[in-house]
């Protein structure tokens, strides 16, 4: 009989601890779409298999590659270092370490380096290494999580804030607030520009779930967007003003919805296509808690062991302006962690990463 109580009292405080512990997220309910699957022109292939690996010393994590005016590649890594080497991965050396964690960066006209630093806001680096911050607010509001850079060629700066809910520099982790926000789905993100010109920010669209990549058109007159907690990619009107996506409007659109894995990285390619990385394939049983935000909310109390952890697969696409896939290659093996986007040159596709520790790349000449 004592063991049964003591088993009834252990039942109790477990129960209790499930349904009342307090966590920081208020889950939405939303429905998400069945998964499509790897089907049409997402079958299943291994061109993503047999990638070259290039040794990154003792850094890791090269979320964003781009190849500066200087013929040199630029890769953000995880300590908050910006690595800087020859095409072939040979000159390796510390361009600068920000203090943060850059994401996303892109090159202005006059070769400085505008970098999203989830930590510290928007930064400028200059050529000589100097670093200061760029923009941090808009409308007296605080950039909680910056993300991507597409820079235009009039100067203008376009920002995705990926959540105003959750900031890496309060919790100390681009992972965990990533995974807060797109846990509780509230579609804070947004996307901003900024005017070097006038130093004035504004809000071009909201209610994005976690808003992600970012590129602009060849015309410039469009951003393409990555929705990550939502898997789909917008077309956004340059010229919309604080956009509530939430509704409907002929300046933005859905490109791509439904897709079958987290939608991270957005970079150009050289023929006028895009190149977007998946993070992560789809989970079954994320889908199916879309709409049951209270065990959503209850997940979060279990040990992260026991999280519906998304498995490794890798995948990179090319697609166009009028969202046609043009390439599509994939890796079910997932033996690349984390295939969060591409960087295109004229003789190799860089693959980048959040947590590997070397830089992957493929040759473009057997590519279909």
């Amino acid at each position: 009989m004592k063991k049964i109580h003591y088993l009834l009292i252990i039942f109790v405080i477990a129960t209790a601890y499930l349904i009342l512990w307090p966590v920081p997220v208020n889950p939405v309910s939303w429905n998400a779409p069945q998964a499509p699957g790897y089907s049409d022109a997402h079958t299943p292939n291994n061109r993503l298999a047999g990638i070259q690996l290039i040794p990154l010393q003792d850094e890791e994590g090269p979320e964003h590659i781009a190849l500066g005016r200087d013929g040199k590649l630029y890769a953000a890594m995880a300590s908050g270092a910006i690595l800087r080497m020859n095409p072939d991965g040979t000159a390796q050396e510390i361009f600068v370490k920000t203090g943060g964690r850059v994401l996303g960066f892109d090159f202005d006209a006059e070769g400085n380096l505008i970098a999203a630093d989830a930590m510290r806001g928007v930064l400028i680096i200059a050529p000589d290494r100097s670093i200061r911050t760029l923009v941090d607010t808009v409308n007296g509001s605080r950039l909680h999580y910056p993300n991507s850079i597409a820079v235009a060629n009039n100067g203008r700066i376009y920002i995705t804030d990926s959540s105003t809910r959750f900031a890496p520099s309060v919790l100390g982790s681009t992972f965990e607030a990533s995974i807060l926000d797109i846990v509780e789905q509230s579609a804070t993100g947004r996307v901003l520009e900024y005017d070097p010109q006038h130093q004035t920010a504004r809000i071009v669209a909201t209610g994005l779930s976690f808003a992600n990549g970012i590129v602009l058109s060849q015309d410039e007159q469009t951003i393409f967007v990555n929705e990550t907690g939502r898997y789909r990619v917008w077309k956004i009107a340059v010229a919309t003003n604080d956009l509530d996506l939430a509704l409907e409007s002929s300046h933005a659109h859905v490109l791509f919805d439904n897709l079958p894995g987290y939608p991270d990285n957005l970079t150009r390619g050289l023929d006028g296509n895009i190149w977007l990385g998946f993070a992560k394939p789809r989970n079954a049983l994320i889908d199916f808690l879309s709409d049951k935000p209270f065990f959503r909310k209850m997940a979060l109390r279990f040990p992260r062991a026991l999280w519906p952890v998304p498995k490794a697969y890798g995948h990179v696409v090319a697609f166009s302006e009028d969202g046609k896939i043009l390439n599509d290659l994939q890796d079910p093996a997932g033996a690349y962690p984390e295939t969060t986007g591409i960087t295109e040159t004229q003789e190799r596709l860089y693959v980048q990463s959040l947590h590997a520790k070397t830089l992957g790349w493929l040759a473009k000449d057997p590519l279909p």
